[in-house]
């Protein structure tokens, strides 16, 4: 067993894991942020993606005592109260979902997207870095139409503050 440390959306978290759970596990099991999904177990779908110290990382193939010590963000973690994130309103407003079990996945994949590409996104960029994220229901279409429009929407937030 393995004491880790960790800030998980804004709140320091202690757990007691044994050395080889997974931090998705670590995440839904003992600490019950369910909106990571456990798709495929092989890091093929993506629909476990949080983000570590900034960057997006599949929870599924990292070991909770890899994570010790860094900051990680889920799904649950990007809306400040009930204003949701842009990426989120992007999703919901460009019905980039159906069934919802990527999505997830999808949106905090896509926000590492922007903020390292920026405003230089096109339709293209987006579909190739998203090759990670398994969608079974929509096509992709809106899923790329959403990362478009939310990439301006983060822009103008952040220049705001």
């Amino acid at each position: 067993m393995s004491t880790v440390k960790l800030t998980i959306n804004g709140k320091a978290v202690t757990a007691e894991v044994e050395d080889r759970t997974l931090l998705v596990h670590l995440l839904r099991d003992q600490l019950g942020l369910t909106g990571t999904h456990v798709g495929c177990d092989t890091s093929q779908c993506g629909a476990c993606v949080v983000h570590i110290d900034g960057r997006a990382v599949k929870s599924c193939t990292t070991l909770a005592v890899q994570a010790s010590g860094a900051t990680v963000t889920t799904i649950e973690g990007i809306a400040k109260g009930d204003e949701l994130h842009p990426m989120q309103a992007a999703f919901r407003d460009n019905h980039g979902l159906q069934c919802g079990y990527c999505t997830p996945g999808m949106i905090m994949s896509a926000i590492d997207i922007v903020h390292r590409y920026g405003g230089n996104l096109d339709e293209d960029t987006v579909r190739a870095e998203l090759e990670g994220n398994i969608c079974r229901c929509t096509g992709y279409h809106n899923i790329v139409k959403s990362v478009l429009d939310a990439a301006g929407r983060m822009k103008v937030a952040a220049a705001a503050e």
